[in-house]
């Protein structure tokens, strides 16, 4: 009964979007806010519809009701309680409820807190937000319901993919569509605001802050997926240029571009038709890694592997959708009005070139992620498209950013005096440039571009600093003036200081590890000994140990530098009995800012006795790549909190005109 009453939240849900997005489009051309009103009623209604909706299938996992096809093929009732609740959004049926649950979650947020926002834009906003709503939700309804009965139910279910079942894995999804989703808001005001034909400051304030939440939740979405591929995957590293992982990573780039054009667009009126533009893009990359992970087109342990059916649909939602985004844009954005002039050395120079180096970043993994899939379509031959790739093309482009990152703070608006900043940059940079050459001189074996990348993160904390004490004026006036000056600086500053600083940590962090990790495998009998550089680890024992939905064998190892035990690592084999599939626990000890990671592998026979393959790695400065985007996320957060930045803060209502 309850899952029927999801069904019908979910179908109400459908003709409520209709009338938000009806109701609110006419009473925008009728000049009407009692119309208009109705479709920002009808936008919280949608919502409220939706969150019944999420809770009648949630109530269907964690009561394990298999005459739900969707419970009975991601569910099973030895799972724990956590995954039982994490299935909910596991599948891709659950997963499109989250999405449109986040999309219509937004409309709402923008009809019942956007009271200062003109109401001509507002009512706009809202009717786009109620296209989209009305879009997915009849995709979910007719094509993905997650509510869908069987006619003969399982006595049990088939259960998620053990790969699945990890904490990092419950939060990643939600973490990651608030970031998706929260592109659509950005979209619809850039939609709103070329059919008004008003794109000015005024219009990049009230976008700002939804860019930067959307930015900030993706950062921590990615972060975590990257934290679970790291520790549950167990092959020692974070990022592989997955397909996936590149599906996410596409809209994080375009809205760190947005955030930056939104800038000049709001401080000087200048880059408003660009400033759209990526506005557009930002929910069209968002909308294709939905497509990408869920047509079926990709293979991956975190895509959802579904019929190439609804993989079309998606496809044809994304054309439509962003076609028509991008062709009113066309039509549009000659009218734009253009900003003021700026010399080519000024803080809007160094923005742009910053959206520039973004722009092509992006589009050098939109490559490397659709040649593989083009190819295969139009050759049938299937290449990958992997790491040598994307650090022969991406990498560069970063490194220009970040050689660029630290200046762009410190130059004035218009016309800047580049000496100027030169000279308070210089210590940094010498900072900087010994980091990188003791990096390359102390540490064996020589790696200049590793060294180089040392250097690089040095460059961003310190530039960070810099920024800061120019803002403070630190060393030139009195410690109580300074501390006066610090204690008194927005919090949209302490914010894009934490950003760029946690970006730094990351670089830091990020090209350490790459560099000068150390892998060792080998088959150990109990007893047996893998060296590992200067570390060594022992196979004391391997137990059997029974989980809540699992059987393990778990290794008892001790890990040795020199003669010093330095922790007692216990990696697991694990075996579902559920789904007959055998996964890998990984055993991470953390030495300050260092992992010691191993991986406990199949068992085996050698000379009639039993071995089991053991694989370790030495990943120096690994947890800097997983703090610096906490960072990064953290400044997000705190930028959103300045009151400045909230949305079009101080601004009376106009009536709809």
């Amino acid at each position: 009964m309850i899952a029927e009453i999801g069904a019908f939240a979910l179908t109400l849900a459908l003709a409520l979007s209709l009338a938000q997005a009806a109701l609110s489009a006419f009473g925008r051309a009728r000049r009407s806010t009692v119309l208009a009103g109705a479709g920002q009623g009808a936008a919280v209604g949608v919502f409220l519809a939706l969150l019944v909706a999420f809770a009648a299938l949630m109530h269907a996992f964690v009561t394990s009701d298999f005459s739900v096809a969707n419970v009975a093929a991601n569910s099973h009732t030895e799972k724990p309680l956590l995954y039982r609740v994490a299935g909910t959004w596991g599948s891709h049926e659950g997963s499109m409820l989250l999405w449109c649950l986040a999309l219509t979650g937004c409309g709402a947020a923008v009809a019942a807190f956007g009271r200062d926002l003109p109401a001509g834009l507002k009512a706009l906003t809202v009717a786009v937000q109620g296209a989209l709503g009305v879009v997915f939700l009849a995709y979910t309804v007719f094509a993905s319901n997650p509510f869908a009965r069987l006619v003969e139910p399982p006595v049990e279910g088939r259960s998620l993919n053990p790969l699945l079942q990890d904490p990092a894995l419950a939060l990643h999804p939600p973490a990651l569509y608030l970031g998706y989703v929260g592109m659509s808001v950005v979209f619809s005001f850039a939609v709103a605001a070329l059919i008004e034909g008003r794109v000015d400051a005024a219009w990049a304030r009230w976008v700002r802050p939804w860019a930067l939440a959307a930015w900030s939740a993706l950062t921590v979405g990615i972060t975590l997926g990257a934290f679970w591929a790291y520790y549950e995957l167990g092959w020692g590293g974070w990022w592989f240029w997955d397909p996936v992982e590149n599906a996410s990573f596409m809209p994080w780039l375009i809205a760190a571009a947005l955030l930056h054009s939104a800038i000049v667009t709001e401080k000087r009126g200048a880059l408003s038709g660009w400033t759209v533009f990526l506005a557009l893009a930002a929910f069209t990359f968002s909308m294709l890694g939905a497509f990408l992970v869920r047509s079926g087109v990709l293979t991956s342990v975190h895509a959802f592997a579904v019929d190439p059916t609804r993989g079309v649909l998606l496809l044809m939602i994304l054309g439509v959708t962003a076609g028509a985004g991008f062709a009113l844009f066309a039509w549009r954005a000659p009218t734009l009005k253009r900003g003021g002039l700026f010399a080519p050395v000024s803080r809007e120079s160094a923005l742009v070139l910053n959206n520039i180096l973004l722009a092509a970043a992006t589009a050098t993994v939109l490559l490397g992620t659709l040649y593989p899939l083009m190819r295969e379509a139009a050759t049938g031959e299937a290449i990958s498209v992997g790491p040598p790739f994307f650090n022969l093309t991406f990498t560069p482009l970063m490194a220009a950013l970040a050689i660029l990152l630290p200046a762009g703070p410190l130059l004035a608006w218009k016309r800047a005096d580049l000496p100027g900043v030169a000279q308070r940059l210089w210590w940094a940079a010498l900072i900087a440039l010994a980091c990188g050459l003791a990096a390359y001189a102390l540490i064996s074996p020589r790696k200049a571009f590793s060294a180089a990348g040392v250097a690089m993160g040095a460059w961003l904390i310190l530039g960070a600093l810099v920024e800061l004490g120019e803002r403070t004026r630190a060393f030139r006036a009195s410690a109580g003036e300074s501390w006066r000056r610090l204690v008194g600086l927005p919090r949209g500053a302490w914010g894009m200081t934490l950003a760029h600083l946690g970006l730094g940590v990351f670089v830091l962090g990020a090209c350490f590890e790459t560099g000068w990790k150390l892998e060792a495998a080998e088959t150990l009998p109990v007893g047996g000994r893998l060296l590992l550089g200067e570390y060594s680890l022992v196979l004391d024992d391997i137990r059997g140990v029974e989980g809540p939905n699992y059987e393990a064998e778990r290794g008892q190892l001790r890990a040795f530098k020199g003669e010093r035990q330095i922790c007692a690592p216990t990696p697991e084999r694990r075996f579902y009995p559920a789904g007959g599939q055998t996964t890998s626990e990984v055993a991470i000890c953390t030495l300050g800012i260092d992992h010691l990671y191993v991986v406990l592998g199949e068992r085996r026979e050698a000379a009639g006795q039993p071995v089991w393959l053991v694989r370790a790695y030495w990943n120096p400065w690994a947890l800097l790549i997983f703090v610096g985007p906490g960072i990064m996320a953290l400044g997000g957060v705190v930028s959103l909190s300045d009151r400045r930045l909230r949305l079009a803060a101080g601004r009376k209502r106009e009536a709809i005109a």
